[in-house]
């Protein structure tokens, strides 16, 4: 008697749902688990490393000042970045799984869609847009650390 092949869920069901829903919830948990580490890491390496964290790279700023500066902003710039393409590459695959599992004959009629599309930007496009606002973001903390350096004369 042959065992019966389970079947994928349909695309707009409960098993569907679910399934997605915790592949994204692993992903939700190992995204925030970066931000924690990235988040903790600079008052815990204060903490258990002074004298490195207090030595002068740049032109004067402390290592401190220098990672919190310049590093933690974009390493939460690419923790997010990282999370949104996952996220949708997962959505992508899950109905890529359903709908291939569905063998349908296709529609040989040519179909035009009576509402424009707006042109999809992805690819580089997204991430220049992505890396500029990251930059200017990176800059305007290093102008502010910066005058506050000048300010107190650290």
């Amino acid at each position: 008697m042959p065992t019966p092949t389970p079947e994928k869920p349909d695309l707009h069901s409960e098993e569907f749902l679910h399934s997605l829903m915790r592949k994204q919830l692993k992903l939700s948990i190992a995204c925030a688990l970066a931000f924690l580490v990235v988040l903790l890491g600079l008052p815990l390496a204060n903490y258990f490393f002074p004298e490195q964290m207090a030595t002068r790279v740049l032109g004067g700023f402390t290592l401190t000042w220098f990672l919190l500066g310049i590093g933690f902003f974009p390493a939460v710039w690419c923790i997010a970045f990282y999370f949104i393409r996952r996220s949708i590459k997962l959505e992508e695959e899950e109905v890529a799984e359903v709908m291939g599992e569905k063998h349908q004959t296709p529609n040989t009629k040519t179909q035009t869609n009576p509402k424009p599309q707006a042109p999809k930007c992805g690819g580089w496009v997204s991430f220049l847009v992505f890396g500029i606002w990251s930059f200017l973001g990176v800059w305007c903390l290093v102008f502010g650390v910066f005058s506050t350096c000048l300010v107190f004369g650290v």
